[in-house]
């Protein structure tokens, strides 16, 4: 995971806190209960740790980031510092949770892998990540970007499945899929699409000058989205696409 954006917890609270926002739909699905051990892989600031704790749950994440991983650990959480593909626990967890994380990821065998070896027997996994489609628009735009400068599009490694597609993994990791859906989900930047760029697609606008240079660039992909994803009013939207799912280890 680490050729993926750099997250800094400070600007994460401010142009990605739609992020943990939009949460409330996973964890319905996780469905937290009193005493059970969770595991929330790659959970960020900490910010839907904290509702899983007043569930009742005995919850630790896994961050990778250090500035997030502090964040959390300063809400009193229990975080470990590590890649998530790292994992080598073993029958430790009723459940393992993750909330737009894995799309990050590109060994899904390996990170399937850790995750079964990691919940007890019958525990479940319950995602929401990057789906087939997520992003597509703004993906295009800095393509077209790039091959203007002759430039790697350098996202770092993202993986957008289909719920077929995900189905295929976990039964080959050894789990059932119980439930899956495949949405669009236009979500609103509160603090436009400029930020969301430097936050969400940092390791591409880096390769560039910082400053005039780094901002020119940025206005062109901009002017690329205006027609898609900013409305007549000004407000700027992300065209995601969310995969959730719920698998029981068997």
């Amino acid at each position: 995971m680490n050729k993926g954006p750099q997250w800094n917890a400070q600007s994460y609270d401010k142009f990605g806190r739609f992020v943990s926002d939009h949460g409330k739909i996973i964890l319905k699905w996780l469905d937290a209960q009193p005493d059970e051990r969770i595991l929330d892989a790659g959970c960020g600031d900490g910010a839907l740790t904290c509702q899983i704790a007043k569930q009742g749950a005995h919850v630790e994440g896994i961050e990778q980031a250090p500035s997030m991983a502090k964040a959390a650990q300063a809400h009193g959480l229990q975080v470990r510092t590590m890649d998530l593909c790292d994992l080598e626990d073993v029958s430790q967890f009723d459940a393992i949770f993750s909330n737009a994380v894995l799309h990050w990821i590109e060994d899904w065998p390996q990170l399937l892998h850790g995750f079964h070896r990691a919940l007890k027997p019958n525990g479940r996994l319950v995602v929401e990540c990057g789906g087939f489609g997520n992003i597509a628009a703004i993906r295009t735009a800095i393509i077209a970007v790039a091959g203007q400068y002759n430039m790697p599009i350098e996202a770092g490694p993202e993986t957008y499945l289909t719920d077929q597609d995900a189905q295929t993994l976990l039964q080959k990791a050894g789990f059932k899929l119980i439930k899956s859906e495949l949405c669009p989900r236009q979500t609103h930047l509160p603090n436009g699409m400029a930020g969301w760029l430097r936050v969400f697609r940092d390791p591409f606008f880096k390769q560039f000058e910082q400053g005039s240079v780094r901002d020119k660039i940025i206005d062109q992909v901009l002017t690329m989205l205006e027609g898609q994803l900013k409305t007549p009013n000004e407000q700027w939207f992300a065209d995601y696409v969310r995969l959730r799912f719920i698998a029981q280890k068997i």
